[in-house]
């Protein structure tokens, strides 16, 4: 899942690559990172946070953000690799996949938050950096639309756990039908919520 609309090879221009995820507070399903690369002269109207935005808007903007952008890729982490490694370790390994993705290798990285994946070239943490930095924020948009289509496709292979609507986020809803149905094999079982749940199976 990835596109890039210049030659790899041009020195022109420095390249830098926004990166974000999304799902790393569910208790189901992956989380997936998103790596965007764009032109220098871009500019795309209503670039914010994700979860800032309606999921309409949200779709509309990634639609634009594939469009306009010199390079983008997704990348993920499954339940069994965040089990296994932690949410942390998982979403920077989501973060290094969707870098690794892009056909236009960047120059640099720019990451949402306070943690950088170990990556081949030089990475920047910016705090609030999907409110503040454009192509931040346009890795922000794909990779939540990105995780919310993986989640409605999950709904269908595991129903009843309501996870089209609330994406795997620990909603009242979705505990209780923990609670009626069980736990599945997409529920994070290193997550304190599950585990507890889990006991009293």
């Amino acid at each position: 899942m990835s596109g890039c609309s210049l030659n790899p090879s041009d020195p022109f221009p420095l390249r830098i690559a926004g990166v974000d995820e999304a799902g790393r507070g569910p208790l189901a399903g992956p989380v997936v990172a998103a790596a965007v690369i764009l032109p220098p002269d871009c500019h795309i109207d209503g670039l914010d946070d994700s979860k800032k935005l309606s999921p309409t808007r949200r779709i509309k903007l990634s639609e634009i953000i594939k469009e306009q952008a010199m390079a983008w890729a997704i990348g993920r982490a499954d339940v069994e690799e965040i089990d296994r490694i932690n949410i942390l370790q998982a979403s920077l390994l989501a973060m290094q996949r969707a870098v690794a993705a892009l056909t236009c290798p960047p120059h640099q990285v720019q990451v949402d938050g306070n943690h950088c994946p170990k990556l081949g070239c030089p990475v920047k943490a910016i705090v609030r950096g999907d409110s503040k930095v454009a192509a931040i924020s346009a890795a922000s948009i794909l990779a939540k639309v990105a995780r919310d289509e993986e989640m409605i496709l999950l709904d269908r292979h595991y129903p009843g756990y309501g996870l089209a609507k609330h994406k795997g986020y620990p909603t009242r809803e979705h505990l209780l039908a923990i609670k009626t149905l069980g736990v599945s094999a997409i529920h994070r079982r290193s997550f304190k919520p599950i585990q507890e749940l889990m006991k009293n199976e």
